[in-house]
């Protein structure tokens, strides 16, 4: 294997310390397998940047005129995370159609994928001199995030737009009250819990001022299901989160409560099941990742002879499985508050790891939690819930989302959206910056 040119990967013996517990012995295997993976990540980044340097024309494009882009959205992040922006797709094309939107991205490889599936231009940003001059062509007034990249503050040193934060789905998660939420000028939420939420863990940050209610617009988008369900049969949507990178985060029930539950399912065979694992399952944990190869092996070899659709969901859009589903199975995520917003019946797993942070919100408190002692009497569970004439959470969908009428959320994120826009680019006409 080998590269040439500027963007070759360079290794040697100080690289093996990545790889060396002090005080314990190198292993040289698996030193070497991880050399042989650095080395490839750099030789394929090399290739992106080759690929974006001969096609200027898709990654690097300057409007002129009328046509200068008004507000970005910010991604820094690897295709890893990419679920995290392809939720955004729709809302952001269509707030598109009242002003030109661009997404600017840091990483080549993702600048590559993005401008092959992405409905917006893709600016590929190399350099911080690269970010300048986009802002200083254009007139961006407003910048989206959906995460808290490290990076996002090589982008909000600048003064001139606003900057949102939009986040990638409402939850109960300890992230949803970081401090890092102060650096943004705005913070988009669904409703009036998050307000809450803010309200409560933030110390010195105005609420009132600071955020928008927005309601969850993904709501309001229809994807195509890439399956067929058996329609005889009800739906269980199983979508566990992933198994978290520090003790708080430990949300994760794919090895607590997924096995058994999976398992007590397909025996049972009157379910569908779609099991929509988070897209960074595995990456933490090796019993997590084995965990999800024996139930993917499972749902595909049971498939072969059930009556039942027995679906292991790795496909790139969120959304189809709430309209295809009858009821939904999810950690405390993002991935509840998006179910919970349908009104169909939910059940939110107990987190097994007493060091996980549970805050007791309404929804905690009002939606049936699912213990990893019952998961392997989910059959029964979930039949019982399905013939409940209690599976009403009206009041509850409103507190977390307010209106949820066909197309209100889109709309409150599209005026909340372009009023801040033109709102900042009053101010900076003002002061001679526009």
């Amino acid at each position: 294997m080998s590269s040439t040119g500027p963007h070759a990967p360079t290794i040697n013996s100080s690289h093996f310390k990545d790889f060396q517990t002090e005080g314990e012995p190198l292993n040289l295997v698996s030193a070497a397998q991880s050399l042989t993976k650095f080395a490839s990540k750099k030789i394929a980044r090399g290739n992106a940047f080759r690929q974006i340097h001969s096609n200027p024309e898709l990654f690097s494009v300057i409007p002129r005129g009328a046509t200068r882009y008004r507000a970005a959205l910010y991604f820094a992040d690897g295709m890893v995370n990419a679920y995290q922006i392809r939720q955004w797709y729709e809302p952001l094309r269509q707030l598109s159609e009242s002003i030109p939107l661009v997404v600017i991205v840091r990483n080549p490889r993702t600048a590559i994928a993005l401008q092959k599936e992405c409905p917006l231009p893709v600016y590929f940003a190399r350099t911080i001199g690269d970010i300048e001059n986009i802002l200083e062509s254009q007139q961006i007034d407003a910048v989206f995030y959906v995460n808290q990249n490290i990076r996002n503050f090589q982008m909000m040193r600048f003064n001139d737009p606003a900057h949102v934060f939009i986040c990638h789905g409402e939850s109960e998660k300890a992230y949803m009250w970081s401090n890092q939420l102060k650096a943004y000028d705005y913070v988009f939420s669904a409703g009036l819990a998050a307000q809450e939420r803010l309200g409560k863990n933030l110390n010195r940050f105005d609420v009132q001022d600071r955020t928008r209610l927005v309601g969850r617009p993904q709501i309001d988008v229809d994807y195509d299901a890439p399956v067929t369900l058996n329609p005889s049969l009800p739906t269980v949507l199983y979508a566990p989160t992933w198994e978290g990178d520090r003790p708080s985060m430990r949300y994760g029930s794919v090895v607590s409560h997924g096995v058994d539950l999976i398992d007590s399912l397909v025996k049972d065979g009157g379910f569908n099941i779609i099991f929509r694992p988070h897209p960074r399952s595995g990456i933490n944990d090796a019993r997590y990742s084995e965990a999800l190869k024996s139930l993917h092996a499972r749902l595909d070899e049971a498939d072969k002879t059930s009556s039942a659709t027995l679906y292991y969901d790795d496909s790139p859009q969120w959304g189809w499985q709430w309209a295809n589903s009858d009821l939904g199975i999810t950690d405390i995520s993002a991935v509840s508050y998006d179910y919970l917003a349908t009104g169909k019946p939910l059940f939110i797993t107990k987190p097994l790891s007493t060091e996980a942070t549970v805050d007791d919100s309404p929804a905690l408190l009002r939606v049936p939690g699912l213990s990893a002692a019952d998961a392997a009497e989910a059959p029964r569970i979930i039949r019982d819930r399905l013939l409940s004439k209690d599976n009403s959470y009206n009041d509850l969908v409103e507190h977390y989302f307010g209106d949820t009428t066909r197309g209100a959320s889109m709309q409150r994120f599209i005026d909340a959206s372009l009023e801040i826009i033109n709102e900042t680019h009053v101010l900076n006409k003002e002061a001679g910056r526009a």
